[in-house]
């Protein structure tokens, strides 16, 4: 990670930790998005859309979803159209509100996220897994869980 202070003695042990989670998030998230969309035509954004899907055990309103991803009502909109047309999602009217939709994998979808996961896996291998043993990842669940705990979103 390049030294982005200008004036080290400036810099907290805290500034470099941020800066640190906001190189690795957007190493990690260029390099999973750049193998998707070569492999398989699917941008990280749609990915993680299918994530949320793919954790779900019953179908998902678009808003929660894209509170979730967090992505904007239109964002999240024109992800799901993008996925419907491929046949990866299916739209079901609420039925506790006629005014919202309800999102789920469809079996192709299933098939679809399998594979983009384990291009994803094999994408970040060699950048995270294999540079990260079991007490690292260990630490970085606590750190994403305490993060997290108190997370407006």
């Amino acid at each position: 990670m390049p030294d982005t202070d200008t004036n080290p003695q400036e810099s907290t042990p805290r500034d470099r930790a941020f800066y640190g989670l906001i190189w690795a998030c957007t190493t990690l998230t260029a390099q999973a998005d750049a193998a998707l969309t070569r492999t398989h035509d699917l941008p990280l954004t749609w990915f993680e859309v299918m994530l949320w899907l793919h954790t779900q055990n019953e179908p998902m309103a678009a808003s929660d979803l894209g509170a979730k991803a967090l992505l904007s009502r239109s964002q999240v909109s024109r992800v799901i159209d993008s996925l419907q047309a491929r046949g990866l999602v299916e739209r079901t009217p609420s039925p506790h509100d006629a005014r919202s939709v309800q999102i789920t994998l469809t079996p192709a979808g299933r098939t679809a996220f399998a594979e983009a996961n384990a291009t994803r896996r094999a994408a970040l291998a060699e950048v995270f897994d294999d540079l990260l043993d079991d007490e690292d990842i260990t630490a970085l669940q606590t750190v994403w869980n305490k993060l997290k705990r108190d997370a407006p979103c």
